[in-house]
């Protein structure tokens, strides 16, 4: 035995991904997501999306979730119409996903949510989503960076004090913040860039960028550390 505490990280479900002489339908994920888990001192357990029934099961036997980002969040989750700009659904794992974040809050799992994952949480708790926002994804395909500053007094706050430029990758922003949730982050347009639940409802943390591109481990060192 380690004594690493066990972190899901949900995943992607795909009907066409290849590899070697292979196309089928495969779950998979970044590996940045598992190798920053490790690197934070955690052990990576991925999680396809499953029956929802069986989520509050499988965030039983996990000291810390991670919702990783993806696919644009389905409006209809938010009781919003589709803009021609939002990606198709991905029904199965939006289901799925939130289902696990229920359960992690239910049970006062420690829980970071990633640009998807964050704007899931808001979705989770009665939030709505800007279905699309200019300037947050400069090049198709290409992670971008800009600065990000904490909210005095936050728990991002607390883990990362300063003003940091973070990786990014999104056209989709909070909206209405969902309920009990307080932002902790900005960008320099006043994007929200982080979600916590005060410190009373457990350890919960939403950021809008993707610590795994970069090398600043503190986010996912703080779950982590939550986590055991």
């Amino acid at each position: 035995m380690t004594g690493r505490p066990l972190i899901g990280v949900s995943t992607y479900l795909e009907t066409g991904a290849r590899w070697g002489v292979w196309e089928l339908e495969a779950a998979l994920l970044p590996a940045a997501y598992p190798r920053l888990v490790q690197r934070a001192g955690g052990l990576a357990a991925l999680l396809p999306p499953d029956d929802p029934e069986l989520a509050a099961a499988a965030v039983a036997r996990l000291d810390g979730l991670v919702i990783a980002g993806g696919p644009d969040v389905d409006p209809a989750r938010y009781g919003a119409g589709r803009d021609p700009r939002t990606g198709p659904p991905a029904e199965a794992r939006d289901t799925w996903e939130l289902s696990l974040i229920r359960a992690a809050l239910d049970a006062g799992t420690p829980l970071l949510g990633v640009c998807r994952g964050m704007q899931l949480l808001n979705v989770a708790l009665g939030g709505t989503l800007v279905q699309h926002l200019d300037g947050h994804a400069e090049v198709v395909g290409v992670f971008g960076g800009h600065p990000v500053k904490p909210v005095p007094g936050s728990l991002y706050a607390g883990i990362v004090p300063e003003e940091t430029t973070v990786p990014t990758y999104h056209h989709q922003a909070v909206d209405r913040i969902g309920a009990g949730l307080v932002p902790s982050a900005h960008a320099v347009d006043g994007t929200v860039e982080a979600l916590e639940l005060p410190a009373d409802r457990g350890w919960v943390l939403g950021v809008q960028w993707h610590p795994e591109m970069g090398e600043d481990l503190r986010v996912m060192r703080a779950l982590v550390t939550a986590a055991s």
